[in-house]
């Protein structure tokens, strides 16, 4: 019994409608298919998904996710994201 009071007591102390929730939230994301689909997409529409490099990746990425290498294809399509908003390197 002393251990559920104490654990109610924690949630007690904890803030409630923190200024700092709300000032960064969380995105949450998840090893899918559907989270691979939407990778491919913000990479397509960011102007520097033109490089032949981002090309690269991005289609490496799809290809990945296709055929059941999801974690691998996120990996990629992730890589080929963060080199469109770099400048296409």
């Amino acid at each position: 019994m002393l251990r559920s009071g104490f654990s109610l007591m924690l949630l007690m102390a904890a803030p409630i409608g923190s200024t700092a929730a709300t000032d960064h939230p969380l995105r949450v994301t998840t090893d899918s298919a559907a989270y691979c689909r939407e990778l491919g997409v913000r990479v397509g529409a960011h102007p520097g998904a033109g490089a032949d490099g981002v090309r690269n990746l991005a289609e490496e990425g799809k290809a990945l996710c296709a055929t059941g290498h999801v974690r691998t294809g996120i990996a990629k399509l992730r890589r080929a994201l963060r080199a469109a908003q770099a400048g296409g390197e």
